[in-house]
């Protein structure tokens, strides 16, 4: 099970790793308007926001890939949370797919995280 959760963190993270991609170096492309359905002027009105943002998904890679190197289970688990959050948080309040993409992977990697890195009984 260990194994399964590792790559589930590994995907999950490069899941944002491609949102980094698309929010802050294809936000005014075709391939990064039509991922979020904007037109071009709403893109280019949105490209700060969208690039802060790309930045921020991009901190939640590095603290997933922080704690599959280190296999520090509370660090995965807390990056896998904040990710859960803003997966709702953004279901909730932009687009209900969002769960679905983003929250959704985060929560059973975060159930296999911790079922397998469980501390072991001496």
């Amino acid at each position: 099970m260990k194994a399964a959760a590792k790559i589930l963190v590994f995907c999950v993270a490069a899941l944002h790793i491609w949102f980094l991609v698309l929010e802050m170096f294809l936000w005014n492309h075709p391939i990064g308007r039509n991922a979020f359905g904007l037109t071009a002027e709403d893109a280019e009105t949105m490209a700060v926001m969208a690039a802060n943002q790309g930045l921020y998904n991009g901190f939640l890679a590095a603290g997933l890939f922080w704690g599959l190197f280190s296999e520090k289970r509370d660090i995965m688990q807390f990056f896998l949370a904040c990710i859960v959050v803003a997966g709702v948080y953004g279901g909730m309040t932009a687009k209900a797919s969002i769960i679905w993409i983003q929250a959704a992977p985060a929560i059973i990697a975060f159930v296999l995280v911790s079922l397998s890195y469980r501390p072991k009984k001496i």
